[in-house]
């Protein structure tokens, strides 16, 4: 099977009325992976899958949008509220040092990123330039590797801190209360932001009920609103709910992952929270917290993983055995976002084998045999992954799971028909032995109705199935 470099793109939606926590609104996902150059890694492709909560599952106290904000926020406490927006100067009345300009806008860097040759320039300038056809690095001229856009956090944090002490309006578009809205206008939030830093000072009250309550509220308001979530980390909210997580309170635990899940949604509160150390803290969740706490610690640690260097952090941290223990003993909702953390963090090759040797084959299979087949979907489009990495494909097919992938050729609905056909190729690509397995298993009749009547993307791989399937009879 045909493998290239993707970048995972997805939507998730989640109910925003808490109240209507008992009408069991369903949680819907939907993943698809489309070509460019992300990280550096294979997976299969154009696999697209579709993931649906049960109707008995919680509401998700988030609002995760497909579409973020890109602009970046500043983790300072305050954002100059006592000044005048005479006060502030402009970025062009000091010098503004070389680095801190895009060498494309000659402009401040708002989102700086580094490209394959290590130049950094600003997210939205190189994008467009990559977007018109161009594969080398302006700068150098050098012919870009791979297209993958790296965010700079320390030079972001570096323009943050010089903004401060010159007292310059920052990249964010956060200052003297004001937020800079998308057409460049501003809306008044210093109001919000008075109450805001107010609940955040309460986080770290002496008192544990009114820490209680004030994590509450910020888990409420980082709900309700990109703004929120900017002025929340603006007033220094990370680092202390971070401290919070290994609160033995099982309510502020709660509160306190589900905000960080909440606040991940803006895109550079991602890079804030990496930065305040959050993984380790959110994986010990994930293995000792409450029902609540473990499903929505899985979810953040999905929603930071779609910044593709964090996949390589949260592997390496522990998070893939305690996620992969979710998936096989979790409640259904905890499954699920088990299984959506581990899909995209095994995009990135080297996690492939971290799951393998935690024990997800054996309960992907357990997934793909249960009779109630509510997550059959999952158990595929993961395995479809893992499939290209030798480790796993080793696993596979010791697990006896080729039979299985047989029988949903004959049975399944036409999107598991595709991921089965995608994973049994990817098994028997330069393997006679398992090719010999599929033959003898009685392929043929299935993956031959499956070319004929399939999706174009089910016809494709169980033409070039078969194929192989004819050249090992003629031998």
């Amino acid at each position: 099977m045909n493998s290239r470099e993707v970048s995972f793109a997805f939507s998730q939606q989640f109910d925003l009325d808490v109240d209507q926590a008992q009408k069991g609104n369903r949680l819907t996902r939907s993943w698809q992976i489309e070509n460019s150059g992300s990280v550096n890694h294979r997976v299969a492709e154009n696999i697209v899958i579709a993931v649906s909560g049960s109707n008995d599952s919680k509401d998700r106290n988030a609002d995760l949008v497909a579409s973020e904000s890109k602009t970046v926020d500043c983790a300072e406490k305050d954002s100059f509220p006592n000044k005048s927006s005479e006060d502030l100067k402009k970025p062009e009345t000091l010098k503004i040092p070389n680095d801190f300009l895009c060498p494309i806008s000659l402009e401040l860097m708002r989102d700086p990123v580094i490209v394959a040759t290590g130049q950094t320039y600003e997210r939205s300038c190189i994008q467009r330039w990559i977007d018109t056809g161009n594969s080398t690095c302006p700068k150098t001229q050098q012919k870009l590797e791979h297209l993958t856009l790296t965010p700079n956090y320390v030079l972001r944090s570096l323009i943050t801190q010089w903004c401060i002490e010159h007292k310059v309006e920052q990249p964010t578009g956060l200052a003297n209360g004001r937020i800079k809205k998308s057409d460049g206008s501003f809306r008044d939030v210093s109001g919000d932001m008075e109450t805001i830093q107010a609940t955040v000072r309460k986080i770290s009250s002496q008192s544990i009920e009114e820490r209680r309550a004030a994590v509450s509220e910020i888990r409420s308001l980082s709900k309700r609103s990109t703004d929120n979530r900017i002025l929340i980390a603006g007033a220094g909210a990370i680092p202390v709910l971070v401290n919070l997580l290994t609160s033995e309170d099982t309510s502020i635990q709660e509160h306190t992952v589900t905000a960080i899940l909440n606040l991940s949604i803006y895109e550079d509160n991602k890079g804030l929270i990496m930065l305040a150390g959050a993984v380790p803290s959110i994986v010990q969740v994930l293995r000792a917290g409450s029902v609540e706490a473990r499903e929505n610690a899985a979810a953040t640690l999905f929603s930071l993983s779609l910044v593709d260097e964090n996949k390589i952090i949260i592997g390496a941290s522990g998070a893939i055995p305690a996620l992969v223990e979710l998936l096989e003993n979790g409640s259904t909702r905890g499954k699920k976002d088990a299984a959506t953390a581990l899909f995209n963090l095994c995009i990135y090759q080297g996690n492939k084998g971290r799951a393998v040797r935690a024990g997800i084959i054996t309960a992907l299979l357990k997934m793909l045999t249960d009779s109630r087949n509510c997550m059959v979907d999952e158990a595929l489009t993961i395995l479809s992954v893992l499939a290209s990495n030798q480790e796993a494909k080793v696993a596979i097919v010791k697990a006896s799971t080729i039979p299985v992938l047989i029988d949903l050729l004959r049975t399944g609905i036409p999107r598991n028909k595709e991921n089965a056909a995608a994973i049994l190729l990817s098994l028997c690509k330069r393997d006679p032995e398992n090719l010999a397995c599929v033959s003898r298993l009685g392929a043929v009749v299935p993956l031959t109705e499956l070319a004929k009547d399939g999706t174009e993307r089910a016809n494709r791989k169980a033409t070039s199935l078969l194929g192989h399937l004819r050249r090992l009879q003629q031998h």
